[in-house]
């Protein structure tokens, strides 16, 4: 199903640059990369919601700015199950994101196995917003109204963010490779507990947060080193868990997929900072086990930036 060759080219490169020093930059002491990663660009968060588990509006805007963020990108929900977090939907978003121009940009999101979907999604995508997401709904990845999803995304050359959760939302991901190659030109950005544990070639598809050591070469793995239209959210618990599960591997893992990989939140507290905030947590262990200062500002802001051309 796979050619493992860039994978494999990746890997190398990976194990040259921690064993001999090489491939490219230096990495960076920690409190030199603490300082680099606080820097000079805005931190861009993909993935943020309101409300979210009854957290207000006025909430998120002090836990974002305690959290050091610059641009936050707001993932609505459908007309139905709020994607299981009482999110609120895009007649929700929308005019929060008018209220706080300068710090919130948005997607556009809609179920993808109704009438309606083809009808809302363009018409929040021509109101400005810039991708479509979170899709959190329990349909096969690889159905038609996931092409349906994809081809709108294509028409509006925006990306898409799916929530993978064996046999609850976007099932059978070993088959989602078929939607990859039949959209090369779209932007796919995968996130939460399916994608995220099948970073390791030997994972139990029901294991929601594994703890054991990682083997690399699974399924997630693969599909950011063969396709180029493959992302990787590192948002929420799932995020975390596939970083601290295995340190070694994670900074190979930041190492090789530097270009593909997002920095986003996705965390419900209001408190921006310390042990109850994932995207707090998620901000430290990126600056502490990514290689370098030039690999901290692409999962932190550069990556998000470009595929989302937003102009921060």
């Amino acid at each position: 199903m796979f050619s493992r060759r860039k994978f494999l080219e990746a890997s190398g490169a990976a194990v040259a640059h921690y064993s001999c020093g090489g491939g490219g930059e230096e990495p960076l002491a920690p409190e030199k990369k603490e300082k680099a990663a606080a820097a000079d660009y805005p931190i861009i968060d993909i993935h943020q919601h309101t409300p979210y588990s009854g957290r207000p509006a006025d909430a998120l805007v002090a836990h974002q700015r305690t959290m050091g963020i610059g641009k936050t990108v707001m993932l609505p929900a459908g007309r139905k199950y709020g994607l299981a977090a009482e999110a609120g939907g895009n007649e929700v978003v929308f005019p929060f994101v008018e209220e706080h121009p300068d710090e919130y940009v948005t997607f556009a999101n809609e179920l993808p196995d109704i009438p309606e979907t083809k009808e809302v999604l363009e018409k929040y995508l021509k109101m400005g917003a810039i991708g479509i997401g979170e899709q959190k709904f329990p349909v096969d990845c690889d159905s038609k109204h996931i092409e349906l999803v994809a081809l709108i995304a294509q028409e509006f050359d925006v990306p898409v963010l799916l929530h993978f959760q064996h046999e609850t939302y976007n099932f059978h991901f070993e088959r989602f490779h078929k939607i990859l190659e039949k959209f090369p030109k779209v932007n796919f950005i995968g996130h939460a507990q399916t994608w995220w544990g099948n970073i390791d070639k030997n994972h139990d598809q029901t294991a929601m947060y594994p703890k054991t050591p990682v083997t690399a070469g699974g399924i997630s793995d693969l599909y950011l080193s063969d396709y180029e239209n493959m992302y990787g959210d590192l948002s929420a618990g799932s995020g975390q868990n596939s970083m601290t599960r295995d340190e070694d591997h994670a900074r190979g893992f930041l190492y090789r997929h530097q270009n593909q990989l997002l920095y986003g939140s996705d965390c419900n507290d209001s408190d921006g900072q310390g042990e109850r905030c994932s995207g707090a947590g998620t901000l430290a262990i990126v600056r502490r086990l990514a290689p370098n200062e030039t690999a901290v500002k692409k999962i932190l802001h550069d990556n998000a930036a470009r595929i989302m051309r937003l102009g921060v």
